[in-house]
């Protein structure tokens, strides 16, 4: 486990070690596929979909920092990073854990926070949710191997480049009605798609490209949208209202907002519209994500997230010693996704 290292100063007493190309905290937005760590003195991460080990690390402290650079890049590496510190222009280096255990177990404990976030379950594309208990248990024995990296306080971060919500163990159940079609109305149009997981809490929508679909539907002179969004597996606890999803419909002359009610496990809802003609549907949650914000890699990266659950399922059945081994959440999952 080695790689070479870039070291340069991020202003305003920040130091980065990262490799060539690495996603850090300090980056303008975050891809859905970057692991975050909150360390002692920064922040470590990794790209998830580019298999990276070692972590970039983002230094706010170099001197409480020290206590593990050495164990996550090599003696050279702290050294260096000290004497950067005091002057010396940015360089690189090749990063050899003196602690690579220590290193896997920090990789491990990030990818667990961002699957409690990002999971892509789907029962669409069957992709077997992750049991949240073992999941949380998972976590807590993690951060006790990772103590000489996070420290001793017993709380639980969440990664702070990512929004995360309560998940839908956390939820309050209350299903609703749904939306009829009036009888005899004309159908104009039908479109499906799948949703920006950053705009919903996990554990509420299936995050298959095929989760949502809707129609759009002319009677009595007016245009109604009926939204349909497939429920995420497991979702057997029903969100407030605060927390349930909403379905934007953009026309070319405006916009409209439905409001989505539970009913079996399927999310429905329907609102009339200033338009015939239906340009996007987008699922949402108020108050989650950042709205407007780029969604840097779209569908393409939902899919290779998808791909890449799918094969880690997959390696869950067999026995694996690798740095990015599943975790016991996945191998349960994947031991009882009778229901795929």
């Amino acid at each position: 486990m080695s790689e070479t290292v870039r070291i340069e100063p991020g202003g305003d007493g920040i130091w980065i070690i990262a490799p060539e190309g690495a996603p850090t905290v300090l980056d303008a937005a975050a891809a859905i596929d970057v692991l975050v760590l909150e360390v002692v003195g920064g922040h470590l991460s990794w790209s998830l979909l580019a298999g990276q080990t070692i972590p970039a690390a983002v230094i706010d402290d170099v001197e409480l920092a020290q206590d593990w650079l050495w164990a996550v890049y090599g003696e050279r590496i702290a050294v260096a990073t000290a004497d950067a510190e005091s002057g010396e222009p940015e360089f690189t280096d090749v990063a050899e854990p003196a602690v690579p255990d220590l290193v896997a177990a920090a990789w491990r404990l990030g990818f667990a926070y961002w699957a409690a976030r990002w999971w892509p379950a789907s029962t669409i594309d069957g992709i077997a949710a992750l049991d949240d208990r073992l999941l949380d248990q998972e976590i807590t024995a993690l951060r006790t191997q990772c103590e000489p990296l996070i420290g001793d306080d017993e709380s639980v971060d969440i990664p702070a480049s990512v929004e995360v919500s309560a998940r839908a163990a956390d939820y309050a159940l209350a299903a609703g009605g749904g939306a009829d079609r009036p009888a005899g109305a004309l159908s104009l149009a039908r479109g499906t798609s799948g949703w920006d997981w950053r705009r919903c809490p996990p554990g509420l929508v299936d995050a298959s490209e095929r989760a949502v679909s809707w129609e759009s539907t002319r009677s009595s002179g007016t245009t109604t949208v009926h939204v349909t969004a497939v429920a995420a597996p497991r979702l057997d606890a029903p969100a407030p209202t605060h927390l349930r999803p909403r379905a934007l419909i953009t026309t070319p002359v405006g916009t409209a907002e439905a409001e989505l009610d539970l009913v079996g496990d399927l999310w429905t809802g329907a609102v009339t519209t200033p338009s015939d003609t239906v340009s996007t549907v987008d699922i949402y949650v108020p108050g989650v994500g950042a709205p407007g914000a780029p969604e840097l890699g779209g569908p393409e990266v939902r899919r290779q997230i998808r791909e890449l659950a799918t094969a880690r399922l997959r390696r869950a059945t067999r026995a694996d010693e690798a740095v990015d081994a599943p975790l016991l959440a996945e191998i349960a999952a994947a031991a009882s996704d009778s229901d795929f």
